[in-house]
């Protein structure tokens, strides 16, 4: 098989693999807010059932006719910004129902990207943020019986300020992708015109140009959406952790305004990391220092917000390696902690990194409750998800493996191990 056909058949499998997810995508978060809704009477929590369950069908019902039956209309951009408000009409009383569907209206920002244009892609972005701010804060009843209104609008700007710069960004990405397609275009008409003879040879040459450009486009796609995830969720927990924290002592100043502060400080760093993101520069953290100092650094920040203990171990000789390594390495240390923080309840966690002679492995282990690695976690959601998705993705893509090893009550094990490229070396 040539090098060309290799290209479009390589592309075309992600591209329907992108396509099916997100037609799956809003059904499935729709059904898996459903389901925990549904549970939640038998955890004590009142739900007004035939509520939920006719808005959850008349959401389905929505999605169904607009973004499955009727492909022809995506292009029209007036109905699909009525489509798409009353989604997020529907979204928004769901979650005013129960905040379980903050999972649901996540699809706000997907769709707003799909269906919207210019300045309302960043309406839609803005209302899904506050729409997920009264999710993240336990929904409008628990908002109001504890008035946290000037919290949920926090988190909301914040939110959506975060989430517009990645906007901004990704609509730059695709300007110029648009500008490269069309110097691509004029560059195949110049070499048409340029001779009869050679007409085949450049249509050829352009269009292998154009399958390349697009296979690039796919996986800056993928980068940006593990980038994102590391970057944007993990700081808006972070924010959102230190916000509650806030409201709890908001009757003592000093610890009231260390809370925010350390917000403050977190919403820089990840507008900071999202302005790198699009430029494909490395870390911040990898920078000015090696690899074991950079996740030293990440442990000390994350015990220091979680109050849970974490130590770093080095093993081997420690030498810089290629950026993609050093990259995968601090990514999997930030999502493996993350994953600590939301789910373990632990006490303790370990990290050790260890050089070999042809490898580097990264191992975390924690002692919280762990979980059964092809069921569900506790509280309902998929043990893995998309973080444990990019940390595959990233580790794969160097050759190299990553192993989950976990049960119910025994803790989890984290390990990561790639190819030890030295710096300078080809990744």
């Amino acid at each position: 098989m040539s090098i060309e056909a290799e290209l479009r058949v390589e592309f075309d499998r992600w591209e329907r693999k992108e396509t099916a997810v997100l037609k799956v995508l809003p059904y499935l978060l729709l059904a898996v807010s459903t389901v925990i809704t549904l549970l939640t009477p038998i955890w004590g929590m009142a739900v007004h059932l035939p509520a939920v369950l006719g808005l959850t069908l008349v959401a389905g019902l929505w999605l169904l006719w607009f973004h499955t039956l009727h492909p022809e209309w995506h292009g029209n951009a007036p109905l699909m910004g009525l489509y798409y408000t009353c989604l997020l009409l529907l979204a928004g009383g769901l979650v005013a129902l129960s905040p379980w569907y903050g999972f649901f209206s996540f699809i706000g920002y997907v769709q707003a990207f799909q269906y919207l244009h210019g300045r309302w892609r960043y309406a839609g972005v803005t209302g899904t943020a506050m729409v997920s701010a009264s999710s993240y804060l336990g929904g409008v009843t628990q908002i109001s019986a504890e008035n946290l209104w000037g919290v949920w609008v926090a988190i909301g700007l914040i939110s959506a300020l975060l989430a517009g710069s990645f906007s901004y960004f990704a609509e730059m990405g695709e300007h110029r992708n648009d500008k490269q397609k069309q110097a691509l275009a004029e560059l195949h008409e110049a070499n048409v015109k340029l001779a009869a003879a050679l007409e085949e040879n450049a249509g050829l040459h352009a269009q292998l140009l154009v399958q390349a450009r697009e296979a690039g486009v796919l996986d800056e796609r993928q980068r940006m959406a593990r980038e994102i995830h590391d970057t944007l969720a993990q700081g808006l927990a972070g924010i959102l952790t230190q916000l509650q924290a806030a409201e709890q002592v908001r009757d003592r100043p000093d610890a009231w305004q260390r809370h925010v502060d350390t917000a403050s400080a977190l919403a820089r760093e990840s507008l900071t990391e999202a302005r790198r993101t699009v430029h494909a520069v490395e870390p911040a953290a990898l920078e000015s220092a090696r690899l074991p100092e950079a996740i030293g650094e990440v442990v000390r920040k994350w015990t220091s917000a979680h109050d849970i203990a974490a130590v770093l171990t080095t093993t081997g000789d420690a030498r810089p390696m290629h950026p993609d390594v050093e990259v995968t390495l601090l990514r999997t240390a930030q999502e493996a902690l993350a994953n600590v923080a939301k789910h373990a309840r632990a006490s303790r966690v370990g990290l050790t990194l260890s050089y070999m002679e042809d490898l580097v492995t990264l191992d975390v282990r924690d002692d919280g409750v762990g979980f059964a690695v092809n069921g569900r976690r506790d509280n309902g959601s998929a043990a893995g998800g998309f973080g444990l998705t990019g940390m595959r993705q990233r580790v794969h893509r160097l050759a190299g493996r990553l192993e989950i090893e976990s049960e119910p009550g025994a803790g989890t094990a984290v390990s990561a191990t790639v190819p030890a490229i030295p710096a300078g070396g080809a990744a």
